[in-house]
């Protein structure tokens, strides 16, 4: 829940962009949750928000099984904004028409705002701009009491506006970088329209934060599982604050990591920070594990049930301790919801779940409200290293979701050392800090090819490097040639079993920003 009395809500109806409406609004610091779209008007009034946002999503309202709306929700008085689909759903709850659109609208358009009765959501805005469409069906007449906001080319209602009931419609997608001024209209709506403050603060989250721990927690004991990265990192300062001594750190090491990776979790966690940190050495336990298993979602499944195991075993040595402390964060849960016609599970999430029966600890995930780049934030405030906050986040399952194909020890050697020059190479650009992520993926193809005289028959190394800000959604970057030409020269010449370097260019999404 938020630290303020306020907070907008937004009903998840399937987007892949609905944490972006939610992200664009709280780096206005005001406290957005994303919801389910089974929530009741009476479960909303609960905890009165400021206003609601409706998404947008896949279905089609014509669609058996489309999920709906609780009307009532469009009757309490509180603001209401749908986008895309969102719009085409208050539009058919409210007895307007909506019908497949005569020509499909995907990607930018120029919006026309109707300048006679400017809706709110536009206020200070220009008449013309460009925005991001992206649907097929379209509203072809407008509920009673409501007034045409906007148009495009193949859309004579791209926004609509009941003033009077302070309740809108956009056809397009104002969360999404592509559409201009689509900050200033999320504003509008926020403040102009439901009145919010911008009271959503990172400070004030910490002593809020620090002081439940303390209260919950009690004079307990907390086994976390540490795995080196940001978010765990930053809960375990936080736990360290609160409780002190009374924290247990368990890294497991898989023979996953990025090379060097264990010995530095320990120099900074257990000697520098001070914390109470075990390791737990088991790389060739999960070798073992994985020996033979080429799908994707079967060596994440894998990888994850042998972590649980190996952590299971350190953790039976703290078996006096209550609580169970992970890294969640908000994208995780979203990402790992799959509600029926709501958003899809893309992948599973590595956390540590599904602990043996003897093992009955009380979860407790400080960051699960929290978007990365907040996270990070809290880390600043709580004083933490900059070589700590500023890494890039790195998978659960490891390298073995950038080994495609089966995984073997020789295979993992090779990658860390390819990615080991992807990384050196990376950190010499003036804008490191601006990319999101940057490794090596192993293909599981050999090609030909000459080194000196001699014929090669060698493995293929490709490099991602993408921009993102919450990893949702994820650009390629832009990486300069004479940076791309040093690390392909590296790995080709230092990498012995590597002889191809080449470079992925897909956007998440379609794809995603790991290859498995």
């Amino acid at each position: 829940m938020s630290l303020s009395r306020q907070r907008i809500v937004v009903l998840d109806y399937g987007s892949q962009y609905t944490h972006l409406i939610a992200r664009r609004i709280r780096e206005k610091k005001v406290y957005t949750e994303v919801v389910p779209t089974t929530v009741t008007a009476a479960e909303l009034m609960e905890n009165p928000p400021l206003g609601v946002i409706l998404s947008g999503g896949p279905s089609s309202v014509f669609e058996a099984g489309a999920p709906q709306i609780d009307p009532a929700i469009l009757g309490l008085g509180i603001p209401v904004l749908g986008v895309c689909y969102g719009m085409q759903l208050m539009a058919h709850v409210l007895g307007g028409k909506v019908e497949p659109g005569t020509a499909r609208e995907y990607g930018r358009a120029q919006l026309r705002v109707a300048g006679e009765s400017q809706a709110a959501v536009f206020a200070n805005l220009p008449g013309t701009f460009t925005v991001w469409m992206s649907h097929g069906d379209r509203v072809a007449a407008l509920p009673q009491g409501f007034k045409a906001a906007a148009s495009s080319a193949n859309c004579p209602y791209a926004a609509m506006c009941d003033e009077s009931r302070r309740l809108y419609g956009l056809q397009f997608h104002p969360e999404v970088v592509h559409s201009e001024h689509g900050g200033e209209i999320l504003a509008n709506f926020v403040f102009g329209v439901c009145g919010a403050k911008p009271d959503w603060d990172m400070a004030a989250w910490i002593d809020n934060t620090v002081a439940r721990l303390k209260s919950e927690i009690g004079e307990d004991e907390v086994v976390l599982g540490l795995s080196g990265g940001v978010d765990s990192s930053v809960v375990a300062v936080l736990l360290d604050r609160a409780i002190g001594r009374r924290l247990h750190c368990i890294f497991v090491d898989n023979g996953l990591l990025r090379k060097g990776e264990a010995a530095q979790v320990e120099r900074m966690f257990g000697e520098k920070l001070g914390l109470d940190l075990t390791v737990a050495r088991a790389a060739d336990r999960f070798y073992a594990a994985l020996k033979g298993i080429e799908e994707p979602e079967a060596k994440r499944k894998t990888i994850g049930r042998e972590f649980v195991a190996v952590f299971a075993e350190e953790a039976r040595k703290f078996s006096h301790c209550r609580f169970l402390a992970q890294g969640t964060i908000y994208p995780d849960v979203i990402e790992s919801s799959a509600k029926p016609g709501n958003s899809q599970t893309i992948k599973s999430h590595h956390n540590v779940g599904g602990l043996p029966d003897d093992l009955k600890f009380e979860l407790v995930e400080p960051l699960r409200d929290l978007f990365k780049d907040e996270v990070r934030a809290v880390g600043r405030l709580l004083g933490m290293d900059r070589e700590l906050l500023d890494r890039q986040p790195f998978p659960g399952p490891g390298l073995g979701v950038r080994i495609l194909g089966e995984i073997t020890a020789e295979k993992v050697r090779l990658l860390q050392e390819a990615d080991c020059r992807v990384q050196e190479e990376v950190r010499k650009l003036p804008d490191y800090g601006s990319i999101w992520q940057s490794f090596a993926v192993l293909l599981p193809c050999r090609s030909v090819g000459v080194m000196g005289d001699r014929r090669t028959y060698e493995y293929t190394c490709a490099i991602r490097c993408v921009d993102s800000i919450d990893a949702m959604t994820a650009d390629w970057t832009r990486l300069p040639y004479g940076t791309l030409a040093a690390i392909s020269n590296r790995i080709i010449n230092e990498v012995r079993g590597i002889n191809r370097v080449v470079y992925d260019i897909s956007s998440k999404p379609p794809a995603t920003i790991e290859w498995e």
